[in-house]
């Protein structure tokens, strides 16, 4: 029960980093100056359900993995072995990845003018830290440094890209009234294009993450393998999806009645996928990778 309790918390706790991170680059550098105060306000729920999931799965986490190296759910409220924990490699990192929990919460019931720019660079620092923990901290000197930089990358660009499609589907439905029509299909636009960057940058990263863990000679009698796999099936839909959306159906708006409609089931279903990936990720990443 409490290694199903972890991978949900995981699931729960990137879902809602990369909500945050993808959230607030389209609100502080995607959307236009006249449009921003709209698109933070029609996104403020999520945003502010984000913030407090990730610190809440944060601390949460703490207790689970207290649990699971101690002797079950006694040891998960036991403030000893807690401390135990965060002695170790996980516990150091955790514990900052806590810290910056609690600081985004404070922020966020602060409301400092600079709001959004800040929730930005907190969501960053927490999806960064958590190329510290797992699979990524493998490697020790100078090669484990490549690694770790090179997960970090791989999950701003991932939260970059699937913390951007809630609010791409919010602009599709701004972009219906008139009055906000022209500044939401900017912030559409910037978000394609853009975003090209941050899936080449997934892709790439994604690729040189796994062969850092497994190497060449790849195990495919390997349970982790047969997973991974699954997820870049996932992936490769997405990459799919958004090819297609973008090069197919967005030059088809004004043409074709239809075209608009195909584009949101279409990028809902993008959504569902990104849901997938994340829910394979949190499984296989507690696996042992051979």
């Amino acid at each position: 029960m409490l290694p199903s309790l972890y991978i949900a918390l995981r699931f729960i706790h990137f879902s809602a980093l990369m909500v945050l991170l993808g959230s607030t680059i389209s609100c502080s550098l995607l959307a236009p100056q006249v449009f921003k105060p709209v698109l933070i306000r029609r996104l403020k729920g999520l945003c502010d359900s984000a913030v407090w999931l990730a610190m809440l799965s944060a601390i949460l986490l703490l207790c689970a993995q207290a649990g699971i190296m101690g002797g079950g759910w006694r040891d998960a409220i036991n403030p000893q072995v807690w401390l135990a924990v965060l002695g170790t490699r996980f516990g150091s990192v955790w514990l900052w990845q806590i810290l910056l929990g609690v600081v985004t919460v404070a922020v966020l019931l602060l409301k400092p003018r600079s709001l959004q720019s800040l929730l930005l660079i907190l969501a960053a620092a927490q999806l960064i830290l958590l190329a510290g923990v797992g699979h990524a901290a493998m490697r020790e000197g100078f090669v484990g440094g490549v690694q770790r930089l090179n997960h970090a990358v791989h999950l701003l660009s991932a939260g970059w890209w699937v913390g951007g499609l809630l609010p791409l589907l919010m602009c599709m439905r701004m972009a219906r009234k008139p009055r906000w029509r022209g500044a939401a299909i900017t912030a559409m636009m910037r978000f394609s294009r853009y975003g090209h960057l941050a899936v080449a940058a997934v892709l790439l990263s994604g690729v040189i993450n796994s062969l850092m863990i497994l190497g060449w000679s790849l195990p495919f009698e390997s349970d982790y393998l047969r997973f991974l796999l699954v997820k870049i099936a996932f992936v490769a839909g997405m990459v799919i999806i958004a090819l297609y959306n973008r090069y197919f159906l967005v030059p088809r708006f004004n043409r074709t009645p239809t075209a608009t409609k195909q584009f949101i089931q279409l990028t809902w279903l993008e959504v569902f996928l990104s849901v997938a990936v994340l829910v394979a990720v949190s499984i296989f990443a507690t696996w042992e990778p051979y």
